[in-house]
């Protein structure tokens, strides 16, 4: 019997959402793991450093090596640190997928459940790192606004046009990847805190008829009262699915599959793509399509309301 490739996700995030799955893809057999490190970056560094060479793949999860947003890349210092004894396996962060397909969820729904987004709202929480949903969402006709300040800089501004968000990604984004990334986005036991509504968040929630983004991100100020809306975002568990059924929430949609019960991040697909590939890094996006359709990965739609 082959044996079995082996892909690890390794996350800055809590090891309470850890989760591991064995299953067959194109006739080979795929281990796929994701092991939280509870937001010690010291941690995550030794445990890619023990493993390199060990597995077929790996993931880093919590934290991305770098934005690519309008057509630039920004590198996040702190990532850096965390594979810089890594040499033989390799890695990515889900960058390379998120373009490809998040952009295609929107054609997804309109083609499979006849869905369309002209003429709603949407609360982007983070475009900068979610860029080809908020392009796609944007293209569809939505009425946007941009959380960027509000949920990564803790900024009270609400950006309202694609002009401004292009302007402040380009100004702003090059200064706040060298900060640590702990400021940005919540890492460890952070991950695990109730949403934490707030008067000009919730004012933005009551606004959108779609919220959409990263789920740290749409989950930190959300309100109680969610009756309605539509979520679409990335790794959910089953008792973030939960969360969000008991708010109101009328639409779950995660970019990639639910597998057992929760749906894994893009940096483990895209991992599992790579392995799958034999490839030794990240793949073209039409590579990934073509990856992604012969398995039958398909984005998750879940209505929650019966």
């Amino acid at each position: 019997m082959a044996a079995i490739k082996e892909v690890v996700s390794i996350s800055i995030g809590s090891s309470t959402r850890d989760h591991s799955v064995e299953m067959e893809l194109l006739g080979e057999r795929f281990r796929i793991s994701r092991i939280g490190t509870d937001g010690s970056l010291e941690n995550a560094a030794a445990r890619f450093a023990e493993l390199d060479g060990k597995v077929d793949a790996f993931g880093m999860g919590g934290i991305d090596i770098y934005l690519r947003a309008d057509g630039r890349k920004y590198f996040f210092r702190d990532a850096k640190k965390l594979i810089a004894d890594v040499s033989r396996t390799p890695v990515v962060d889900g960058s390379g997928l998120k373009g490809a397909v998040e952009a295609s969820v929107g054609p997804y729904l309109r083609e499979r459940t006849g869905l369309t987004f002209r003429g709603k709202t949407c609360l982007m929480t983070s475009a900068v790192d979610r860029w080809g949903m908020a392009e796609a969402l944007h293209e569809a006709g939505c009425q946007m606004v941009f959380g960027d300040l509000i949920y990564a800089l803790d900024l009270p501004v609400p950006v309202r046009s694609w002009g401004m968000l292009r302007f402040l990604v380009r100004t702003l984004t090059p200064l706040v990847a060298q900060l640590p990334f702990s400021v940005l986005y919540p890492v460890g036991s952070e991950q695990e805190k109730a949403p934490k509504p707030n008067a000009r968040a919730q004012r933005l929630y009551e606004w959108a008829d779609i919220i959409a983004g990263d789920w740290q991100y749409v989950k930190k100020y959300m309100p109680d009262d969610m009756r309605g809306k539509w979520i679409i975002t990335n790794t959910t568990t089953a008792a973030d699915v939960e969360l969000v059924r008991e708010r109101g929430v009328e639409l779950l949609v995660t970019s990639t599959p639910r597998i057992e019960g929760r749906s894994f991040g893009t940096n483990v697909i895209e991992a599992t793509m790579v392995a799958l590939d034999g490839a030794s890094g990240e793949l073209a996006a039409d590579r990934y399509l073509e990856l992604l359709s012969a398995v039958g990965f398909e984005p998750d739609v879940m209505w929650l309301q019966g």
